[in-house]
């Protein structure tokens, strides 16, 4: 008995240790590309791993996160992993913070390695080497993504002859709009063919006032002011409104923006609705508009205001051009998606902006949410339906409008209604120049801190422009805002020679 106890005792042994080293040697699953699995020999004493798939950190712009955000953002996930290996951690900062919260993350160092941003803050933020030049890397690593931008908008990026940012393609060229919500165009017989100015408007809106002492006709928050107010003056993609040229001044001369007698009398115009309550008393200070509005001012394209209609909860918004289209380098800078200098994943972050811009699929979900929450498919990847208001990151700041559906209601042709508003444009005479501050980063954020102090008191008409425009020109001017256009004239002169 003791003698079978030590043989089986001593088998057992003898099979733990076989499959310890069948475990170490032989035969294992190892992972492909593809995501399937196959067999392969691995020498002793050696182990393959999975490869890690890396998740990028996008930092973006938008609204109030919903409880299906992770979802979705995990079907995205699942969806990528398989197509290209790589999976994105989206961080959204609200309208009112973005522009606090994108400053503190370059300015700390904070890591990611994507980044919305447009021309009020690129060039500043390419000065401090807070992008990655991508000029070789994005023909190399994703051609198709390359190819897929027509090069004007290629070229409208670029800071020094290279580029910092993937462009996102859509309405590039600027066209605005007046939008009313159309149960007060009904009820005022507003004429909407013969509004093309702010004084035009004026006239409608008045009109509207009627409905009741706390109701604004153009309600505005601090972060927009009337948008648009500023289109005829090419900012020199500072972002920066008080310094600009006459978009179609061919001479091309650099300007005192506030100072100039068409800006000074809008701005009287809109002092005088604030004060008559057209404008909501609380605008200089609200960071979040609110749905449904009776009227707003809007850089758009055919269609756009099927997203509103259900955004708002509004039945119908008619909307009308007013300016434009026209390209400013500052347009084709209105969106763009910069990768970290800092970032281990370069490539990736291109493959993935690449998979963006060219897969209908990914396209749909970054731009409508969750599938059979947020959005219904009506013919495949072609035409959506929105199902939801609350899905909260904004088209615009992902990649091409061009490979995206169409909502229902919206006119099928859209896409190619946008192409021709890109083909009609004209352009700023000083089209294709962006603004070196590399020299003048002092300057331009002293500048910055005087506009931003004021800002929101001007744009939203609730400051007396005879008053205000002269102190703030007094204090641009201290901070060296001579400086920055005397710099801006020679180097405009110089790149138009």
């Amino acid at each position: 008995m003791k003698r079978s106890f030590k043989f089986i005792s001593t088998l057992c042994v003898l099979t733990l240790m076989l499959t310890v080293l069948a475990a170490c040697g032989g035969s294992k699953n190892a992972s492909t590309t593809d995501g399937s699995t196959t067999t392969t020999d691995t020498p002793k004493e050696t182990t393959t791993d999975k490869k890690e798939i890396p998740t990028l950190v996008w930092w973006t712009i938008g609204g109030q996160v919903p409880n299906n955000f992770n979802k979705a953002v995990e079907a995205m996930n699942e969806y990528t992993a398989e197509k290209i290996g790589v999976k994105i951690d989206i961080k959204v900062a609200s309208w009112g913070e973005w522009d606090t919260k994108i400053n503190t993350i370059v300015n700390t160092g904070e890591p990611f390695d994507i980044m919305f941003t447009n021309s009020g803050k690129y060039s500043k933020q390419v000065a401090m080497g807070a992008f990655a030049d991508i000029t070789d890397l994005v023909q190399s690593e994703s051609p198709d993504l390359y190819k897929a931008i027509p090069e004007k908008v290629w070229e409208g990026t670029k800071i020094g002859g290279k580029y910092y940012s993937v462009p996102t393609y859509k309405d590039s060229a600027l066209t605005q709009y007046w939008v009313f919500d159309d149960k007060y165009v009904q009820k005022y017989n507003i004429d909407i063919n013969n509004i093309k100015t702010l004084q035009d408007l004026e006239k409608p809106l008045r009109a509207m006032k009627a409905e009741g002492k706390n109701f604004y006709p153009m309600p505005m928050t601090q972060g927009d002011g009337l948008n648009g107010f500023f289109n005829e003056y090419d900012d020199l993609t500072l972002g920066f409104p008080p310094i600009g040229v006459k978009a179609d001044d061919a001479s091309r001369t650099v300007v005192s923006v506030l100072e100039q007698p068409d800006i000074m009398n809008n701005l009287k115009l809109l002092h005088g609705l604030y004060q008559d309550g057209i404008i909501n008393p609380d605008a200089p200070t609200k960071t979040e508009k609110d749905k449904g509005q009776a009227f707003f001012s809007a850089q758009a394209f055919p269609g756009a205001e099927v997203s509103w209609q259900i955004n708002d909860a509004v039945d119908k918004y008619t909307m009308f051009q007013h300016y434009g289209p026209i390209y400013t380098t500052s347009t084709i800078q209105g969106s763009l998606n910069a990768i970290s200098a800092n970032s281990k994943y370069k490539k990736e972050a291109l493959k993935y902006l690449e998979l963006v811009n060219t897969d209908p699929k990914l396209r749909n979900m970054l731009a409508f949410g969750e599938l059979g929450v947020d959005y219904q498919s009506v013919d495949g990847e072609k035409v959506i339906e929105r199902t939801s208001d609350t899905w909260p990151l904004a088209a615009y700041t992902q990649g091409t409008f061009f490979n995206l559906a169409v909502q229902k209601g919206a006119p099928v042709d859209q896409w190619e209604q946008v192409k021709k508003l890109n083909d009609a444009a004209t352009s700023s005479s000083i089209l294709g120049f962006a603004l070196d501050v590399a020299d003048l980063q002092t300057e331009v954020a002293n500048c910055q801190a005087v506009w931003d102090k004021y800002k929101y008191e001007v744009i939203t008409g609730a400051s007396d422009p005879e008053k205000m425009v002269p102190k703030i020109a007094a204090e641009l001017k201290s901070a060296g805002m001579d400086t920055i256009m005397k710099a801006a004239q020679e180097q405009i002169n110089n790149y138009f020679k």
